[in-house]
């Protein structure tokens, strides 16, 4: 209720807004706890109401709070009802955080010109920016568990291992800590395959001497951490010790400089001039981090083009690398909280080139 109350200060008080209507699942994760609802009203008066359809009603019942359940009958039109239940509420200038084309045309028919809506998107993601101490204790656990996952991906690499079993081990191992999902698809790319950011994970099988770059991430409660090592399956070469050392470097010159009222762009900076005084520059191919929350990519964004400036609260991830087509890749990434005088690392350790031969 505290987070509806907020938005209601935003959208109501600062904004001029008698109701506002979240459609976006997160959102409405964020603001009710609850993962299945079709929408979320909230009528400057009245009461706050979640529409859900007959397949999550029972379970919105029992785990719902603060909030009034109306279901969504077989045959129902949801902007039918929307509107009936506005007209209830008095709504005349409704706040919509998100609507695709076709639901923003069926929704303003079923109004009939009634009421005037208006997309403020920006409104929910100014509270999401900033983490209360609640989601901040489910972010911890988030780290905790994929700093796990990690530990079990140095563990397993090793010469004649595939891509995909490493990813498995990783995967079972943070599932068994209580983890209730991956973040995001698990990245293994291996040797040549290291130089793609975005490399996923095939059946490859990892060869002596291949970097290997793991980029995981677990979920605790709907919050999601970020956490990237690169390894060498055996001894490292040293060009492969010397740039891992560049991008070690460079990730701490910008852990350093993450912390409140420091504007994004030069938190990037910090890390990018590390990048290329060393010569590899042109090989640093995208910004250096974002923030994450009930989703892996949120602002702040960290890049030479934002213009976001960080405050207490925050979570970003600090993910600088270096890749070079043809030879391999090289990322370190941890998930860091923006506090009053440095950042805290929810990932932390393994900055380990060498994996068990």
């Amino acid at each position: 209720m505290k987070r509806i109350n907020a938005l209601k200060q935003i959208a109501f008080e600062k904004k001029g807004f008698d109701g506002f209507l979240v459609t976006n699942e997160t959102n409405l994760i964020y603001l009710t706890g609850f993962p299945g609802a079709a929408c979320l009203l909230i009528p400057k008066k009245g009461e706050n109401t979640i529409y859900v359809y007959g397949v999550n009603y029972e379970q919105a019942k029992a785990e719902g709070k603060d909030f009034k359940v109306e279901l969504v009958k077989r045959g129902e039109k949801l902007p039918e009802k929307l509107s009936a239940q506005m007209k209830e509420c008095k709504i005349k200038k409704l706040a919509v955080d998100t609507l695709s084309y076709d639901g923003y045309r069926l929704f303003a028919k079923a109004m009939r010109g009634k009421a005037k809506l208006k997309i403020q998107g920006k409104l929910v993601w100014e509270l999401r920016k900033v983490k209360d101490e609640k989601e901040l204790e489910l972010m911890r656990k988030a780290g905790e568990l994929t700093t796990q996952g990690m530990k079990v991906a140095h563990e397993t690499i090793r010469a004649g291992v595939k891509e995909y079993e490493v990813a498995a081990e990783i995967e079972y191992a943070m599932r068994k800590c209580g983890c209730w999902g991956t973040a995001f698809d698990t990245i293994v790319a291996s040797g040549v395959r290291s130089a793609f950011p975005h490399g996923g994970c095939t059946d490859r099988e990892i060869r002596k001497g291949d970097l290997v770059v793991v980029d995981i991430g677990a979920t605790y409660h709907f919050y999601r951490s970020d956490m990237t090592r690169t390894f060498v399956a055996g001894a490292p070469s040293e060009k492969q010790k010397k740039i891992y050392e560049i991008v070690r470097l460079a990730q701490e010159k910008a852990y350093q400089t993450i912390k409140p009222k420091a504007k994004a762009k030069e938190v990037d900076a910090a890390a990018r001039k590390v990048i290329t005084d060393a010569g590899y520059g042109e090989y640093f191919v995208h910004g250096l981090g974002h923030g994450v929350g009930l989703e892996v990519h949120e602002p702040p964004g960290l890049s030479p083009e934002s213009k976001d400036k960080l405050v207490v609260g925050n979570v970003v991830t600090n993910e600088p690398g270096i890749y070079i087509a043809g030879f391999g890749g090289f990322r370190i990434e941890d998930t860091v909280l923006v506090q009053k005088r440095k950042g805290e690392k929810f990932t932390d350790g393994l900055y380990i080139l060498e994996v068990a031969r």
